[in-house]
């Protein structure tokens, strides 16, 4: 008989389930430690980590915005103010469908295609939990409704903030400036962590120049959330420091009178107060509601304001750069003077025109097709101003040279920005030889020496300018860079005084009686506005052309288009005896100085009188 075949073997069978049950306590005690080890790294080695994390889903630092520091005349006035305005937010984290969430939004609200873009640029750019901004301004009837469908909206917000608001609107929009919301290169420029919370920074004028004063510190909150996002209780709070305040040296009443008095007309006003260099008006007109830009201008209002002949975006005072014709000649008589070439005394022949020796062109003097003939058949200094005789300046032109005259009149600031605190100032031209070989590569000519002599040709200056350089000539010299902020958070700041024009008395006291003479004497050139005067005023009249009139033509206002007739400009300072407001106008197409040197009597009636129509007894810093 075969042998018997074993149907089990239990040994094998043991091997193999000892084998297994020890593979199966490896496998196990190595997930076990595998645990251990996770929770190791958990619980102890990244303990922080973690707790940081789900402290996020509980706890958020939310951004504390500062107060925009206010803005003030130097009579307290209030010109630009902060007010509470609504803003529409999304949380994105909390947004189960971010795009159904929007649409549902467009339903209840209008969103417009602006906004959404603003949005999502916002939403790339954003801190975990931040709230983003979708719109601006939400009226009450908008907050009702999102109030009402507020249990379908997770993540949406309704915030309330302080907007600015400028309490005048045009008057001082030119002066002021305005703040408007951050667009995406100054959100690349600006340090984030600065404007956390904040939508809005300064674009122009003492906005934009003292932005870092203004604007304050950011603050910050820890608070604690629930699962829907709602804050339960404030863990730590840090105060924003809110922006300082500014005081400007600008007079409401001044602004008032400058900007009703030119009314329809472009133009510019600027007023200085000779004893600080403080502005006491600067107005440009057309001017423009500065709240426009606050929250964002529509396209429709922008392109009433970008594509108007008016132009009134356009800061005439600072920015505007015109011929000063001939309110630049008591600055040349002072440049005669000083360079030995004239005395007061000295006289020149008055024709009616001069010309070059060896050329046979005649450059007119204003008053020929007037008269026929010259303002008398010698000119003296005195006349010469009083009278604005061209044929005298003509021949003081072409005596200083063209480099000669840039010597005597840049050191009043002709030719180069005055430094004043705000932005966009232009520079003006004041041409020389080296100027015209580096800017148009060309020689200069002897007979645009005689243009510039009366302040025509290549010499531009803006108001601002004017308004310097007649505050100069009221203070025998003294020369500051001018300043439209008066204190700040109650901290008087001073300014800067630049190097004084170096005459002596009896030059000064030449020229400024040939200003006096202007508006005084029974022929000068303003005598019109000394009807009724309570004080003197020393002036300088000024017409720049603004198109070429040939050799034998004569300039006909009436058959000149409105936009291609002479501009007109007249500076002034007063009292005489002991100036404190020295002022600078321009009107744009006024046919000449008679529509100007009108507005410069109103501001300084204004100045120098109160209501009953006496003169202060104080003046500069405590006058106005």
């Amino acid at each position: 008989m075969p042998p018997p075949i074993a149907l089990k073997d239990p040994h094998r069978e043991a091997r193999i389930y000892s084998a297994r049950t020890i593979a199966a306590v490896l496998i196990v005690t190595g997930l076990l430690a595998l645990i251990l080890v996770r929770y190791y790294s958990l619980q102890i080695t990244e303990y922080e980590t973690y707790r940081t994390q789900s402290e996020r889903n509980r706890v958020q630092l939310q951004p504390l915005p500062p107060k925009r520091g206010l803005i003030y005349d130097r009579n307290g006035v209030l010109l630009a103010d902060n007010r509470p305005s609504h803003l529409l937010s999304i949380v994105v984290e909390q947004v189960p469908d971010l795009d159904a969430t929007l649409a549902e939004l467009q339903k209840l609200l209008p969103i417009s295609e602006a906004d959404l873009e603003s949005f999502y640029k916002k939403k790339a750019r954003r801190r975990p939990y931040e709230a983003v901004p979708l719109r601006f301004r939400l009226t009450e009837e908008e907050r009702a409704r999102l109030a009402v469908n507020r249990y379908a909206l997770p993540g949406v917000t309704v915030e309330a903030q302080l907007q600015r608001y400028y309490t005048h609107g045009e008057l001082f929009a030119h002066a002021i400036g305005y703040v408007g919301r951050i667009n995406e290169r100054e959100a690349f420029e600006l340090d984030s962590s600065d404007y956390r919370g904040t939508f809005h920074i300064g674009k122009i004028g003492v906005e934009r120049y003292y932005e870092d004063i203004l604007h304050g510190e950011v603050g910050y909150q820890n608070v604690e959330t629930n699962a829907h996002g709602r804050v339960l209780r404030v863990l730590e709070r840090f105060d924003p420091r809110p922006g300082a305040d500014l005081t400007l040296h600008l007079d409401i009443e001044l602004q008032r009178t400058a900007y009703e008095a030119l009314g329809e007309q472009r133009g510019a006003v600027v007023a200085l107060d000779t004893a600080t260099g403080g502005v006491l008006a600067l107005v440009s007109t057309p001017g423009f509601d500065s709240n426009l830009f606050v929250n964002g201008i529509s396209s429709a209002d922008y392109s009433a304001l970008r594509d108007s002949p008016d132009v009134p975006l356009f800061n005439r005072a600072v920015q505007g750069q015109y011929p000063p014709g001939s309110t630049v000649k008591p600055m040349m008589a002072l440049a005669g003077l000083k360079s030995g070439l004239v005395t007061p005394e000295y006289t020149v022949a008055d024709p009616g025109w001069y010309r070059l020796p060896g050329d046979s062109r005649r450059y007119r003097d204003w008053i020929l097709k007037i008269r026929g003939t010259g303002h008398a058949p010698r000119v003296a200094m005195e006349m010469a101003i009083a009278e604005s005789c061209d044929v005298y300046f003509y021949d003081l032109a072409r005596r200083l040279t063209i480099d000669g005259m840039y010597e005597y009149l840049q050191p009043f600031g002709l030719g180069e920005r005055s430094g004043i605190d705000t932005t966009n100032e232009r520079s003006g031209v004041l041409p020389s030889t080296r100027w015209k070989r580096d800017h148009m590569n060309q020689p200069w000519y002897p007979g645009e020496t005689l243009s510039a002599g009366i302040g025509q040709g290549y010499m531009l200056t803006t108001p601002l300018q004017l308004a310097v350089s007649t505050a100069v000539l009221a203070t025998k010299g003294r020369h500051w860079s001018p300043r439209l902020v008066r204190s700040i958070d109650g901290q008087p700041l001073v300014a800067p005084e630049l190097p004084p024009v170096e005459a002596s008395p009896e030059h000064w006291q030449a020229v400024q009686e040939g200003m006096h003479a202007v508006v005084h004497s029974a022929r000068g050139s303003a005598r019109s506005i000394a009807k009724g005067l309570q004080y003197e005023i020393a002036g300088k009249t000024g017409t720049a052309q603004v198109i070429g009139i040939a050799q034998n033509e004569i300039y006909r206002e009436e058959n000149v288009a409105e936009r291609h007739r002479n501009h007109g400009l007249f500076i002034a300072f007063a009292p005489y005896e002991a100036p404190t407001i020295a002022v600078a106008v321009i009107v744009e197409n006024g046919g000449g100085s008679s529509a100007a040197y009108p507005i410069a009597r109103k501001v300084i009636d204004t100045w120098l009188l109160n209501e009953s129509g006496t003169e202060l007894a104080a003046a500069g810093e405590s006058g106005g």
